[in-house]
């Protein structure tokens, strides 16, 4: 079990949070037993959880609050989905479909679906640790390199396994990787609405994502692979190590012409207490012909990764700065409040 070790500094405010990056032994209990979940149409949720007044999240695509069931007193998590048309019906029944081929424990857990007049609910494992960037910029949490590694190698595991069954998230983002609990430090992959299956002898391209994640693929229309995957984790530890964004620009249009350059470097002073294994791996991804990048289990065998491999001494046990991360994560909460309400004008709610 992967654990937290507080430090006794004598005053519990000032408390710093070291992460115990020992490997996860044993069997990981699963969140509940494994179930085909299949969509009840014509049956009430409230005919078998409450739910539990207050919101977990909310986006787009509706809310997503706690729920209780009434036959077994079990906490969980339910996503109500406003259905406007055939499409997004069909989305969501795409992602029942996927969810169903994912039951791992770095990949959030489905439990079971209701369809409603004009909603889908889905119910799902109850995650309460928040995303994983908001709780590394937490002032008494420690990060290092040797954290990162561990969060790293547990999002490779997620992806690891969707690949091996076909399915590619191409949504991996920060804000898609939150902590199971609150005080340990196992995280969960989530959002599926736009995972799709993949047919290596096929011919998948899709349009969509968000642009500082978006592998050039995608930008250019072309084909799309578990590889796109593996750019967005590029991404992920490029942001984690140095809080830095390394194609952002200064709108959307500018951050894909930069991603389809695929041009970048380690020249911010971040990467001064970055180690060499680091650079390696995040150079091993980023590389805008997606032939060339690791898959996901040659990630877990890199040596920066790799469990067994002796790495960089001191070097990854060094506090990282995470000035320029704060920033990071408090842009994007601000982009996210904004286009949540420039949908709620486009549905025509007034807002005061």
């Amino acid at each position: 079990m992967i654990r937290c070790m507080v430090l006794d500094t004598g005053d519990m405010s000032s408390s710093k949070v070291h992460v115990d990056e020992s490997d996860p032994t044993g069997y990981e209990e699963p969140p509940f037993e494994s179930r085909d979940v299949q969509l009840r149409k014509g049956k009430l949720i409230t005919d078998e959880y409450d739910i539990i007044d207050g919101l977990l999240g909310k986006g787009k695509f509706g809310k997503v609050q706690k729920c209780k069931e009434h036959k077994t007193g079990r906490l969980l998590a339910v996503k109500f989905i406003k259905i406007h048309d055939s499409q997004m019906k069909k989305d969501v029944l795409n992602e029942i479909e996927i969810m169903k081929c994912l039951q791992h424990p770095r990949l959030l857990q489905l439990y079971d679906a209701f369809e409603g007049k004009d909603n889908v609910c889905l119910v799902l494992e109850l995650i309460t640790g928040g995303e994983l960037f908001e709780r590394v910029i937490n002032d008494d949490f420690i990060l290092t390199e040797r954290a990162s590694v561990m969060f790293l190698r547990q999002i490779c595991e997620g992806m690891e396994f969707m690949h091996s069954k076909n399915i590619l998230h191409l949504d991996l983002k920060p804000e898609n990787i939150l902590c199971l609990t609150r005080q340990g430090n196992r995280i969960k992959i989530i959002d599926f609405g736009l995972a799709r299956k993949y047919d290596p002898k096929g011919d998948l391209r899709v349009l969509f994502g968000t642009p500082e994640f978006m592998a050039p693929e995608v930008v250019n229309f072309d084909t799309v692979s578990p590889a796109t995957d593996m750019w967005s984790i590029g991404i992920i530890c490029y942001l984690l190590l140095s809080g830095l964004s390394p194609f952002m620009g200064h709108n959307h249009d500018d951050t894909l012409v930069n991603v389809t350059c695929a041009v970048w470097d380690f020249n911010a002073e971040e990467f001064e207490s970055v180690s060499s294994e680091a650079k390696d791996f995040i150079s091993s991804l980023l590389i805008k012909n997606p032939v060339l990048r690791m898959s996901a289990k040659e990630c877990l065998e890199h040596k920066w990764l790799r469990k067994s491999k002796k790495r960089e001494g001191n070097l990854l046990d060094r506090s990282l700065s995470k000035k320029r991360l704060r920033k990071f994560v408090y842009r994007r909460k601000w982009q996210k409040a904004v286009n949540a309400m420039l949908a709620l004008k486009r549905m025509g709610v007034q807002l005061s």
